[in-house]
């Protein structure tokens, strides 16, 4: 979730006049700043959170491991006053997810027991929680039900074109193995559904990736 306005939602409104006040009570928890190398994980899948993360900018990636060695990639994000581990401080569940820095960030810790203090002072802080889970949690479900239950050719078009109109919450890889994990399949049929969508002439490939060929088109074969 964002420390930031919520650009929708039931109290989208309320939370445009609030917002300074919040994130003064969150900056006020936090207990410290520190600069991560690349590849450092600021969150292990089967952690115990016991402190939030909030990067004020810089490049993440999310992803998870099953216990067969099978990998799903949600993909990478750009944060822009992103806090992590929300979910899990207030479900006290384990980390489900490995979220890793894609290069060197500066992170600050917010103490999990400071922030309880501060939820029970303030309620309206935890509205505030409750507002931008229920809407990331609604975003990452239609993220997984469409992995699930359509064809790989199917989601990289519609990632594709969504990426064209900026309604993504998460980004791509820049490797092909890495894009496979994130459509839940091998390199193999990853390339295989690319194909398909270039011998439709819908996208092509070139230096800095998929690039899409037919607009129209495109949003004809999600449609």
């Amino acid at each position: 979730m964002q420390l930031k306005p919520l650009a929708k939602g039931r109290f989208q409104s309320l939370w445009e006049q609030e917002h300074d006040a919040i994130e003064q009570i969150m900056r006020e928890c936090i207990t410290e700043t520190k600069t991560v190398a690349a590849q450092y994980k600021l969150m292990q899948q089967g952690q115990r959170v016991n402190a939030l993360i909030l990067v004020a900018s810089g490049r993440v990636s999310l992803g998870y491991t099953a216990r067969n060695g099978r990998s799903f990639q949600l993909g990478t994000m750009t944060c822009d006053s992103q806090l992590f581990g929300e979910m899990e401080f207030f479900s006290d569940y384990q980390c489900q997810l490995d979220i890793i820095a894609e290069a060197p960030l500066e992170i600050a810790v917010i103490n999990g027991d400071k922030l309880q203090q501060a939820l029970l002072k303030t309620p309206k802080v935890a509205l505030f929680f409750a507002s931008a889970i229920a809407i990331d949690y609604q975003d990452t479900i239609d993220i997984l039900t469409r992995r699930m239950l359509y064809p790989i050719a199917y989601n990289i078009a519609y990632d594709l074109y969504h990426q064209h109109l900026n309604e993504q919450p998460v980004e791509g890889f820049s490797k092909c193995y890495l894009e496979a994990e994130r459509f839940a399949t091998t390199d193999r049929v990853y390339r295989r559904a690319v194909k398909k969508l270039e011998d439709l002439q819908l996208i092509k490939r070139d230096k800095e990736g998929l690039i899409i060929q037919d607009l129209a088109g495109l949003k004809a074969f999600i449609e």
